[in-house]
C-alpha cells in the first residue's frame, strides 16, 4: 500500500474507487465500506483509493473544551487499510482553512481532478465538506455532474447493535470491552512507550509497564481493571491491565495505564508496548491496606491466567515464559 500526504504526490488513474471519511476507529462498518472499494477497484481492474484526515477533524474544531476520545490513531488507520488491501491510502492535513472548503469543491478539486475516480462508495450516513453540509444526495449530484457511480452501504448492526464510532465510545467509556470489540470487529487496542513509575506494582508482587501514548486524545477505557492481550514480537502475551488513579495509595492520584504481564519478567522501560482489551474484571476499588489490594491481585490473576487458557485454545499461537 502507497501512503501519500499530498495530492501532487499521487499520480492520476481515472479507473480509481475511493472512498473518503476520517474512519476512526476502523471498525465493522468502515471495514465493510473498504472492503468493498477494493473488491470494486479489481472488478474494474483498477485502482483503490481510501482518503482520510490528520489530524481528526474535532480536533482542529472542537470549541467547547471536552476530550476528543478518539478510537484509532492515524497508524492504527493505516494498519487497518494496508491489510485490507487498499492500493492508495491518502492522508490530507485537516486544518481550519481546509475545513471551510464546499462539498462541491472538495470533491472537483481533490476527489475528480486530482486523484481521479470512476466509482465512490461511502455509508448511509456520510457527510463531508464545509460544516458537513454535502450528504449522500448531494454526492449523487455530484457523481451526474462529474461522471462516477456512487454505491451506498447501509447500516450495519451486530445483533440488534447499530455500528458506529459512538456507540463505540460509549461502551468503552462505560468498561463494556468485550462489547466494543463485537462492534469493532476486533479487540480495541491501546498502545504507549514504558516509563517509568514510582514501582509499586514491584512491591506488591506484580511489577507492571506504564504507558504513555503518543497521542494524548486517544480514548481510555473506564477505570477498572482488565484482561488483556499483549503482542509482542510473534508471541501472544497476556496480562492484567489496571487503569485508574490507585486510590489505595493516592487521595488525588494521577490517571494512569499499566499492565502486569503474565508470566514476564523482562525491562520494557522506553519500548512501546501495545494491549488488546479482552475482558473486564473488576471496578478499581480503595482496598483498607496493601495486604487486602494483594489478596485481590492474586484473585484478580487467578481469574487471568483461567481466561488466558480459554483465548490460548483459540489461537494456534501460545506464548512461551521467558521468566
Amino acid at each position: 500500500m502507497i501512503v501519500v500526504r499530498s495530492l501532487q504526490d499521487i499520480p492520476f488513474d481515472k479507473n480509481s474507487v475511493v472512498t473518503v471519511g476520517t474512519f476512526d476507529g476502523m471498525h465493522l462498518a468502515h471495514q465493510a465500506i473498504v472492503r468493498t472499494v477494493v473488491e470494486s477497484a479489481r472488478k474494474r481492474n483498477g485502482r483503490s483509493v481510501v482518503v482520510t484526515f490528520h489530524p481528526h477533524p474535532r480536533q482542529v474544531l472542537r470549541s467547547d473544551g471536552r476530550p476528543i476520545a478518539l478510537l484509532s490513531t492515524l497508524d492504527e488507520r493505516t494498519e487497518q487499510c494496508a491489510a485490507l488491501g487498499v492500493d492508495v491510502l491518502v492522508v490530507l492535513e485537516f486544518t481550519a482553512q481546509f475545513s471551510r472548503i464546499s462539498a462541491r469543491d472538495f470533491y472537483e478539486r481533490y476527489v475528480v481532478k486530482a486523484i481521479g475516480v470512476s466509482e465512490v462508495v461511502e455509508g448511509y450516513d456520510h457527510h463531508f465538506g464545509h460544516k458537513r453540509g454535502g450528504g449522500i444526495d448531494q454526492l449523487n449530484a455530484f457523481g451526474r455532474e462529474f461522471g462516477f457511480l456512487v454505491q451506498t452501504l447501509d447500516a450495519l448492526y451486530v445483533e440488534q447493535d447499530l455500528v458506529s464510532s459512538s456507540a463505540i465510545r460509549s461502551q468503552l467509556q462505560e468498561g463494556n470491552v468485550a462489547k466494543a470489540a463485537d462492534l469493532l470487529g476486533r479487540p480495541y487496542p491501546y498502545s504507549g512507550v514504558v516509563w517509568r513509575g514510582d514501582g509499586r506494582g514491584r512491591q506488591l508482587g506484580y511489577p507492571t509497564a506504564n504507558l504513555r501514548s503518543a497521542e494524548p486524545d486517544k480514548l481510555i477505557p473506564q477505570n477498572g481493571i482488565y484482561f488483556v492481550r499483549v503482542p509482542m514480537g510473534n508471541e501472544q502475551r497476556y496480562g492484567m491491565t489496571s487503569i485508574g488513579v490507585r486510590p489505595t495509595f493516592y487521595a488525588a492520584g494521577e490517571r494512569t495505564v499499566e499492565v502486569n504481564i503474565l508470566d514476564f519478567d523482562g525491562d520494557l522501560y522506553d519500548q512501546t508496548v501495545e494491549i488488546e482489551f479482552l475482558e473486564r474484571l473488576r471496578d478499581e476499588e480503595k482496598f483498607g491496606s496493601a495486604d487486602e489490594l494483594i489478596r485481590q491481585m492474586d484473585r484478580d490473576k487467578q481469574a487471568s491466567l483461567l481466561l488466558q487458557r480459554q483465548y490460548q485454545e483459540q489461537s494456534p499461537t501460545v506464548a512461551k515464559s521467558t521468566s
